[in-house]
Order: C-alpha cells, then structure tokens, then sequence
C-alpha cells in the first residue's frame, strides 16, 4: 500500500471488514452445536447476496445451466419447452457444442455478446449497441480491476486517482489500491438522500491535484451501499463535469433493477450522454458495467458481468481489450447472462415461474449486539467510508418478503429495547 493511499485509509476510516459476518458465522455454529439462544437462526442481511439472504435461485436460469451442462434431460420432457430450447440454442453457440469447450473468443461468445447489444439497445429506448463495445469478464469487479489497471499503465511519474464516492461499495477501496491508483474521495449529500453534489466534485478535484492527476470518476446508479437514484439532470452535470476535466467516466449500473418507488426510474449514463449534445456524445469516455450477481439474477457465486466502451481511443481500447485476452472467459456465467439479458417473456411457458423470483464503531457495535441478541447480521455504515458524525447499518432487500416481515419485526424490537436500556 502507497504511502498516500494509506493516509487516505486513515482519514476515511475505510478498514477490512469488522468481523460482523465471522461473528454471525460464529453463532450459527454455536446454535448447530446445541447453545440456546434468544432465536432460532441468524439471517444475515449484511451483503447484497440474495441466495445467502434466503432467497430462492430462479428456477428458469437453474433449469437452462442444467440442461447445458447435461444435455440428455433436453431429450425428456421434465422440463418446459422454452427451458429445452433455450438450452439448444445456447449449446450451439458453444464450441462442439459443450460448455466444456473454451470461449469462442477471448472476449466472450458472440451470440451472448450479441444479446447483450440488444438488450442494451431495447433499454435505451433504440441508443445502438455494438458487439464489439462489449467485453464479457468474471464480475464486474474483474472488469473495474481490467480498467484500473489499464489506467495505471500509462507512462509518468505522478500516481493516478480515481474520484470516488463516500459511502462506497468496501470492495472499491482495494481494488484501486492493488491497481496502483489514489483514492480521492468525494461525499454523497445525505441530506439530499446521499446525491451527488456538483460543487463537492469540484472541491474533492482540486483537493487532489499536486498529490497525483485525477483520470476518472467512478459513479454508482443506484447507488452502492445508498441506494441513490440519479435524475437526468444531475447525470447531465456529472457528464459535463467529466468533460470537461478529461475524466473517463465509470459507471457501475449493476443495481439497475432494483428501483422502488413511483417518482424514481432507472437510466443508464449511456442513454443521457447521447440525449446531449455531439460535442459530448461523441467524445466523453464512458465506461459502464453490469452483472449477473444483480438483484434480478443474484447468481453472484458464478462470477459474470461485462463492460461496455463508449467513445475511448481505438489504440488504447484495444490494449484493454488485450487484458481480457490473456485467458478464456469461463462458459457458464456466459450463458447465465444471456439467460439475464434475453429473460422468458409473456406467452412462454417459464414466463410466471420466473416473474416470481425475482475498536469498534457506534454502528458496528449496534450491529454486533443485533447478531448476539436476535439473530440479524446488518452491514454497519463505517464499511462503507462513512465519515460524519451519523451512524448507520445496512440492510439488503433483496430477501423473500416473509423474512423481511421477520427481520423487520425482530429489528424494531430490539431497537426499542436498545432505547429503554439506553434513553
């Protein structure tokens, strides 16, 4: 770790993981082995893990992987017939006809790449996706990593940095630190529902010039742990702002469908960047990543996502490009994400099943007694960079609604027993 990056830990209170999970592993254990305690199980809410969180894997996605890897059933009739044919047309875009051939190219399959493009496409409302603006990786977090290190490549003697938001996903910190590239942090409004501010992207820019040369700005939408959904109009001002400081714009979308609520939808930097003007669409550097570990998929065990490109240099898209060459994409989250991207629709026979499934801190210390004493692992908001003088936990959603009537329950009673016990 960089001297720099170090001080930068400090100053955020950024820090490995608590010990909230091995804490709440560690009961779990406790409970197998017989010890009684106030509750029957943990449910463990800390992280955006929907299988972990109890919920049930889409049965569709199950069905078509397990006709892929054992192709025989596609013979029977066990399965339904859009399962059987989503099967077949999958394998026979796979070498000789097998998952266990390597990928047909080094950036994916193209007829998952291909899928990709029309998804995009049809999300954007007609804005054209091209094949080959997309690169297919392990994760978006692999892909991020792919982009991190092809900026700290470039020639010179200042260190790099990347703008990044506070609160942010803890993974971040890391992964810009293993690349070789500052952290420079700008805050989220909370006031404002953890918005960006246009003025503190300002103040984070010139706060880091002299200490390394800013060369993007990483965006979370929805946000990542907050839950923030950007307006247009505020999506314009961070384009701009990119524009016209020279910076790449990162923007994780893998949140993209889990948007609740009447007065807020979900839209891509893609689609706002070519409402604007030529002097922006065709120019600003946009990167944008999405993954099958999404809320709508929650497959984040098998490790797929993909990136598209947007107005980057030729010479140096390639070179990216050449990173991913290095090894053969693994096969099955390929055809998960095809599964993602090109999901049943109304009239197929899987339509309704798969409709259907879709030293320790104030807040850490809350969080601990909430795992010993009822059970629920939440996340603690100082995991995520948070600096003010608030507190917070996390709690992912992205659990069946009986559990969720559960853990409300259980959270609202412990609260108000923490505050009779501390007024």
């Amino acid at each position: 770790m960089s001297c720099v990056q170090k001080v930068n830990s400090r100053v955020l209170g950024i820090r490995a993981p608590s010990g909230l999970q091995a804490l709440a592993a560690r009961i779990t254990e406790e409970i197998k082995q017989g010890t009684l305690k106030p509750f029957k199980r943990v449910i463990d809410l800390s992280s955006n893990d929907p299988h972990r969180a109890e919920m049930a894997p889409i049965s569709f996605v199950r069905q078509v992987l397990a006709a892929c890897l054992y192709p025989e059933i596609i013979k029977e009739n066990s399965l339904p017939l859009d399962v059987r044919q989503r099967a077949r047309e999958l394998l026979g875009a796979c070498l000789g006809g097998s998952v266990g051939s390597y990928s047909a190219t080094p950036y994916g399959i193209p007829h998952v790449i291909k899928s990709i493009a029309e998804f995009i496409t049809g999300r954007d409302g007609g804005v054209k996706s091209h094949s080959e603006n997309i690169i297919f990786s392990s994760g978006s977090q692999k892909t991020l990593e792919m982009v991190f290190n092809l900026m700290a490549d470039v020639e010179g003697k200042t260190q790099r940095g990347v703008l990044t938001p506070m609160p942010c996903p803890h993974t971040l910190p890391p992964l810009l630190d293993m690349s070789g590239l500052t952290l420079v942090p700008y805050q989220l409004k909370e006031d404002r529902g953890w918005a960006v501010d246009l003025d503190e992207l300002h103040r984070a820019l010139n706060s880091a010039r002299g200490r390394c040369e800013p060369m993007a700005i990483y965006i979370s939408n929805p946000g990542n742990p907050t839950g923030h959904v950007q307006d247009r109009k505020t999506m314009k001002e961070v384009i701009c702002f990119a524009a016209t400081e020279g910076l790449v714009l990162l923007a994780e979308e893998v949140y993209q469908d889990s948007v609740y609520g009447g007065d807020r939808e979900f839209i891509s930097y893609k689609k706002v960047l070519f409402e604007m003007d030529k002097s922006f669409s065709e120019t600003v550097e946009l990167v944008s990543f999405h993954s099958i570990s999404s809320p709508c998929m929650g497959e984040c065990g098998l490790r797929g996502g993909y990136m598209e490109v947007i107005n980057m240099d030729p010479a140096v898209f390639q070179h990216l490009k050449q990173l991913q060459a290095t090894s053969s994409p693994t096969i099955l989250p390929q055809l998960a994400l095809d599964v993602m991207v090109n999901p049943p629709t109304l009239g197929d026979p899987s339509y309704e099943t798969y409709s259907q499934g879709l030293g320790v801190e104030a807040d850490v210390l809350y969080c601990q007694r909430l795992v010993e004493e009822e059970g629920l692992c939440l996340g603690a908001g100082c995991e995520n960079g948070q600096e003010d003088q608030n507190y917070h936990v996390r709690l992912c959603v992205l659990a069946p609604p009986a559990t969720l009537d559960e853990v409300l329950t259980q959270l609202c009673s412990f609260n108000q027993r923490l505050l009779d016990t501390f007024p």
